[in-house]
C-alpha cells in the first residue's frame, strides 16, 4: 500500500508542484516546552495531533482544503491551517482539538505564521503575491501586504517587529513591518527559496532555496546575505538548534546539518522519503522532520545527530511552519 501511496503522490506532484508548496518552518519557538505536534497530512486533508513524550498520535482532525501550512499561537491554545484548495485559513482549538473558525482566504494561501504578542496572523497568498494579515478573533483580514512573486514560507522576528517573506518565483526575501504593514526591503537569495527560518536571537534568517540546492544566511539588520551554503537536492526548510541548522532536502531523502557560527556542513543524515517541514524542539535536544512519501513524523537527536524513532502519521504530511505547541 505505501508503494502505491507514493506512487500516486508523485505524480500529482509532479503535475501540480505549483498548487501544493507551502510554507517552511517559522522562526524558533519560545523557551517552553512543547508537549504537541501538529502535522498537516494533504492528502488525508487532516492534522495528525502527536504527543512528544509516547511519540503516538492522539488525535486526527478533520481539515479539508489539502492542508499544508501551520502555525500555533503564542499561547500554545490555537493552531492555525492554511487550506490551498479550499481557500481557507482554518483555526483550531489546540486544547479541545476542534475546528472553531474557518476564514475565507483569496487566491491560494499557503505560508503562515503567528505574531508572538498581537495575536495577528499572516497568511501568503501565492497566486496574488501578497501577506494577508488576519484578526483571528474577527475572523477578518484586516490589511493585505504586496510582496515577489510566489510567496511560500513566512516567518517573525521574535520581537515582532518584522515579518519575512520567501518569495519563491522573484529570488528573494521580503521584509515587512508588522506594525504598518509595508514592504520594507527585498534581499536577493538563491533560487526559488521556500522556507524562511529566524534565529532566537533575531538575527539572522535561513532561506531553503529549492532552485540552487543550497542555504542563504542573510543578516536581517543589514539586510544583505552574508553566507551561501550548499545542501542537498531540493531543500525546502530549516529549522535550528544546539548551534546547527538542520535542512530537509526533499529528492535526497536526507538531512544536512550544519554550524551556524562556521557555516561548515558537519553530517549528511538519512531519513526517509520526501522529508519537507521540520521543527525544533527549544527545550530538548529534538527536531522533528515530516516525511511526505512516507507518511511518518521522525525524531533526529540534535546531539548525537541520530534518528531517534518516528510515528506514523496521517496520508502526505507536509508540517510546514511551527507546528510544536
Amino acid at each position: 500500500m505505501r508503494m502505491s501511496a507514493r506512487g500516486r503522490l508523485r505524480s500529482q506532484w509532479a503535475a501540480l508542484a505549483i498548487s501544493v508548496i507551502a510554507a517552511s518552518a517559522a522562526c524558533a519557538g519560545d523557551a517552553s516546552t512543547p508537549r504537541e505536534a501538529f502535522v498537516t497530512n494533504q492528502s488525508g486533508q487532516s492534522l495528525s495531533v502527536v504527543d512528544l513524550a509516547t511519540f503516538k498520535v492522539t488525535d486526527e482532525i478533520e481539515i479539508g482544503g489539502k492542508p499544508a501550512g501551520i502555525a500555533v499561537s503564542s499561547d500554545g491554545k490555537h493552531a492555525f491551517v492554511t487550506a490551498p484548495e479550499g481557500n481557507e485559513l482554518v483555526i483550531v482549538d489546540a486544547l479541545t482539538r476542534q475546528v472553531v473558525k474557518r476564514i475565507t482566504m483569496s487566491g491560494g494561501p499557503l505560508g503562515v505564521a503567528a505574531h508572538p504578542s498581537t495575536g495577528m496572523v499572516y497568511v501568503a497568498d501565492w497566486y496574488a503575491n501578497k501577506i494577508s494579515v488576519v484578526d483571528p478573533e474577527a475572523g477578518a483580514v484586516t490589511a493585505e501586504v504586496a510582496v515577489g512573486r510566489s510567496p511560500s514560507g513566512l516567518a517573525v522576528t521574535p520581537d515582532g517587529a518584522l515579518v519575512l517573506s520567501a518569495d519563491r518565483d522573484s529570488n528573494e526575501v521580503s521584509l515587512i513591518d508588522a506594525r504598518k504593514n509595508e514592504r520594507i526591503a527585498g534581499v536577493p537569495v538563491g533560487e526559488r527559496p521556500f522556507g524562511i527560518t529566524i534565529g532566537s536571537e533575531g538575527r539572522r534568517a535561513y532561506t531553503a532555496n529549492v532552485g540552487s540546492n543550497d542555504v542563504s544566511v542573510i543578516d536581517i539588520a543589514s539586510r544583505t546575505v552574508i553566507a551561501t551554503v550548499p545542501v542537498g537536492r531540493r531543500p525546502y526548510a530549516v529549522a535550528l538548534a544546539g548551534g546547527r541548522a538542520f535542512v530537509t532536502n526533499q529528492y535526497a531523502n536526507t538531512l544536512s546539518v550544519f554550524d551556524t557560527e562556521s557555516l561548515k556542513v558537519l553530517k549528511t543524515l538519512a531519513v526517509g522519503d520526501y522529508p519537507e517541514g521540520i521543527a525544533a524542539d527549544p527545550a530538548r535536544p529534538y527536531v522533528y522532520v515530516a516525511c511526505w512519501f512516507d507518511n511518518i513524523l521522525m525524531r533526529i537527536d540534535t546531539a548525537n545527530l541520530t534518528a531517534a524513532g518516528e510515528v506514523e502519521v496521517g496520508d502526505g504530511p507536509r508540517a510546514f511552519g511551527l507546528f510544536l505547541r
